[in-house]
């Protein structure tokens, strides 16, 4: 069963004739159109920021990590595994 709850929110004059503009534009109520604004905000904040990401691979991009010839470094894998020295 879901449970819904009231929030309430005091908004000042000016700002909530915007709100319900913006509701009346898109034929929403205010409370449905708030609803929906609040999804929006929370999706927002669940996605991560592309500039963090893009910052992580130009700080690994700065380093100079071990790499060989990609056949080597599978034969070096294999070798590992039948060693036991995986890791």
């Amino acid at each position: 069963m879901i449970m819904t709850r009231r929030l309430q929110v005091l908004l000042d004059d000016a700002e909530l004739k915007d709100i319900q503009k913006a509701a009346r534009r898109r034929r929403l109520t205010v409370a449905a159109w708030v609803r929906d604004a609040l999804r929006q905000r929370r999706a927002a904040e669940e996605r991560p920021d592309p500039k963090e990401k893009l910052d992580a691979i130009a700080a690994a991009a700065r380093h100079a990590y071990p790499t060989a010839d990609i056949d080597r470094m599978l034969e070096e894998i294999e070798q590992g595994y039948r060693t036991g020295d995986a890791g």
